[in-house]
């Protein structure tokens, strides 16, 4: 049966950061009617030898069962009498209840406690009347060049070279064979030099020997390697360099354009890569409009938010826990918490501003924006609408929308100036 809530005595805790704390106590009758409707159920569809079905007496199921019975039964009451206390107190929790202090004897009452959190309530009493700068976003030739000359070395080809040491820049043929252990065992690598991609004095070694080459190198791990086990660890290899390519460029004139895209010449190349650096630079500009005005927003409007909303946060971030060491775990998840924090009130924060303003996403917004994607790759509405609702991501474009419109607000509100070129 259901508990009505009018039998159950409840008191209601505020703790900090929206943490709610439910103390609940039924009354022994109530244990005990649940309790004996339980072995009466029981007693009705058990087989017990020497007894017919559904005649077995309540004496014999209480000494046989009754433990369980009474645990079944208890597990039941709690959780129904935790839907109705909530019910009655009007709470709606967003995260899941935590039971402590559960206490109950025969014959007394079913007293327990349950924690939770609840949605936070944000009061914003200011906006705006901000002074934000946006940086500045010129695009300059130099940037340009580094795009061009990055499209140069993607559009290379590696080209052996038959003799001499390598060097940064090139790509090696090592073989690298660890002398201290048993099996002697060796692999075959090829080594971007100067990129990072091993560590210091490996790269070193290789570029010390000119291919054919061997030699013998004790090698120490750097104090920044991935591996803090092996931070400062010494190891004896050999290394023999089996051969090196340079990267061959192509020339940057009008026939590398034409190759790389849908260019005239490369005046045409460097107005899109000016083109599309600039509208980089303005998004990274916006963005930075937008951080500084949350952190204006929530200095002026200080609020707490629930811990289980951190944590989730967290547990989003951080991913698969399940191979990591349980100490190294939680450095990890205590190093991302501040982050987490800020980025639930942020998200909290837009959320009560697009609500409490009017601006969140209308369907014709996201239908519009729905055709502007199609028409920018050639589809149509239908079949990016159908994709986006596969994918999962027709939320994150309604969100986008609702925070685009949140954004455009909260600009009106405040003073946003250009920062003076550099």
């Amino acid at each position: 049966m259901s508990i009505d809530a009018s039998h159950l005595r409840i008191s209601l805790k505020e703790e900090e950061r929206w943490r709610r704390r439910l103390s609940v106590t039924v009354p022994a009758a109530l244990v005990q009617e649940e309790e004996r409707q339980a072995t009466a159920k029981l007693a009705s569809r058990v087989k017990l030898k020497g007894f017919r079905k559904g005649r077995v007496p309540s004496g014999v199921i209480k000494s046989r069962f009754g433990p369980a019975v009474r645990q079944e039964t208890l597990d039941r009451i709690v959780g129904d009498a935790y839907r109705q206390a909530l019910a009655s107190e009007d709470l709606r929790p967003i995260s899941e209840g935590e039971i402590e202090e559960i206490s109950y004897e025969p014959e007394q009452d079913l007293t327990f406690e349950v924690a939770f959190d609840v949605q936070p309530q944000i009061e914003v009493s200011r906006l705006g009347g901000f002074a934000v700068e946006r940086p500045s976003v010129e695009v300059g030739d130099e940037q340009i060049g580094k795009v061009l000359e990055r499209l140069r070395e993607q559009n290379g080809a590696w080209k052996p070279i038959e003799d001499g040491k390598p060097a940064d820049g090139n790509l090696a043929g090592v073989r690298i064979r660890k002398l201290d252990e048993e099996d002697d065992s060796e692999r075959e690598y090829e080594l971007l030099l100067g990129e990072g991609n091993a560590i210091p004095d490996v790269e070193n070694a290789v570029k010390s020997l000119a291919i054919g080459e061997s030699g013998e190198f004790t090698v120490t791990f750097p104090e920044d390697f991935p591996n803090e086990d092996r931070r400062g660890d010494q190891e004896r290899i050999e290394v023999t360099v089996l051969g090196r390519k340079q990267l061959d460029v192509p020339d940057l004139d009008d026939d590398f354009a034409r190759q790389v895209g849908d260019f005239e010449d490369l005046a045409d190349l460097r107005a899109k890569v000016a083109e599309d650096l600039a509208r980089d630079a303005e998004e990274q500009a916006e963005s930075v409009v937008r951080t500084r005005l949350v952190e204006f927003l929530l200095e002026a409007n200080a609020f707490e938010v629930p811990r289980s909303m951190v944590e989730r946060y967290v547990d989003a971030v951080v991913g698969d826990q399940s191979k990591l060491p349980e100490e190294r775990l939680e450095e990890i998840r205590e190093s991302v918490r501040p982050e987490a924090e800020r980025s639930v009130k942020r998200l909290l924060l837009v959320d009560h501003i697009a609500h409490t303003q009017g601006l969140e996403a209308t369907e014709e917004e996201i239908d519009q924006r729905i055709e502007e994607i199609a028409e920018e790759n050639h589809s149509t509405s239908a079949k990016v609408y159908a994709s986006l609702q596969k994918s999962g991501r027709l939320e994150t474009l309604e969100r986008e929308i609702t925070e685009r419109k949140v954004f455009d607000f909260l600009k009106a509100q405040s003073e946003i100036t250009d920062a003076p070129a550099a």
